[in-house]
């Protein structure tokens, strides 16, 4: 049987195992001693992160998870598993031929090395690396490449990569949005409130030291709106799921819902562009958190956008990716 001719890896963040405080302190430990996403002196961080966060932290997190935890499991893997099947049944319609798809998270499992793993025992020689995270930033998109890059170390015989770095402005990734947030007003009826765009934040400073993701997020919300015919006034970006107590980009997604509904604004819809899939910062955080940030704040209506997840549109994307940084192969 000849190999097949490529072979794709889709990576997302990452889950813990189970909604428990064990699962999750492993998680956040792997997840939070990462340098590209808090870059502290290691001997400081180390304190920090295992006298404190870790002992308090986990089983705080770990409600969260049971509160969106499904029969599948956790929501990123069971909708990371369904866009997995799909692209792979998209790339077959494609080329007339299987192209193995594998699912990795670059913290938890499936590890990028075990998914690596799979595709070399099912003869792949060349990998297109698909990040699923539209808008670059060091703190995952390079995360990704340095992981890959480790677990690779102990292969005799590297393959040959390619790797896929943003898709922040590609006009498939625009258009599937501008569809969700149409979809998702038809089902109300045609009912439009103020669209609230919301990325998850890096702190300010990594902006400031060059990181493009915030130019990134702010090209993707000004095609959306575009694509929508919005007026100015009509929509607004915002940055959530800030960590510490280091600036993040501004403006926060809580503190501008909160306002808003202090300004007498009652009707917000809320999508979440940053996130290819729903997790525990769409489905807890913003559906929730947000929701009653905002009510409680004297808005009437709060209406969360479900991420792109495994819509046919966000396949037709994915796809359309693959099929750009493949040719050649």
């Amino acid at each position: 049987m000849p190999s097949p001719r490529f072979g794709v890896m889709l990576v997302n963040l990452g889950t813990p195992d189970a909604p428990t405080a064990d699962a999750v302190r492993r998680y956040l430990g792997e997840f939070l001693w990462d340098k590209r996403v808090v870059d502290a002196p290691r001997p400081l961080w180390w304190l920090i992160l295992h006298g404190v966060i870790l002992r308090f932290r986990p089983g705080r997190v770990a409600k969260g998870y049971q509160a969106v935890w499904t029969g599948e499991g956790s929501p990123l893997l069971a909708i990371g598993r369904r866009q997995q099947r799909a692209l792979a049944a998209a790339l077959e319609r494609l080329y007339g031929e299987t192209i193995p798809v594998e699912l990795a998270m670059t913290y938890g499992n499936p590890s990028l090395r075990e998914s690596g793993l799979r595709l070399r025992e099912a003869g792949v020689g060349r990998i297109l690396v698909l990040p699923l995270y539209p808008q670059f930033s060091r703190s995952t998109t390079a995360a990704v490449f340095d992981g890959l890059a480790r677990a690779l170390t102990p292969c005799p015989h590297l393959p040959e990569l390619r790797f896929v770095r943003d898709y922040h402005d590609h006009p498939a990734y625009v258009q599937a949005l501008a569809a969700s947030i149409r979809e998702h007003w038809a089902a109300h009826g045609g009912e439009r409130g103020r669209l609230l765009l919301s990325y998850h934040g890096i702190p300010q400073r990594y902006a400031e030291e060059g990181d493009p993701y915030p130019r990134h997020c702010e090209t993707t919300s000004r095609l959306v709106a575009e694509a929508l015919e919005l007026s100015d006034d009509e929509w607004l970006m915002s940055y959530q799921s800030r960590f510490g107590r280091e600036e993040w980009l501004k403006p926060y997604t809580d503190e501008t819902l909160k306002a808003w509904g202090r300004e007498g604004i009652e009707q917000v819809d809320i999508i979440s562009p940053a996130f290819a899939a729903d997790c525990l910062e769409t489905l807890e955080e913003l559906e929730v958190e947000n929701r009653d940030n905002f009510l409680g704040a004297g808005g009437k209506t709060y209406r969360y956008i479900p991420a792109l997840n495994d819509r046919p549109e966000h396949i037709e994307l994915l796809s359309q990716l693959v099929e750009q940084h493949t040719r050649g192969w």
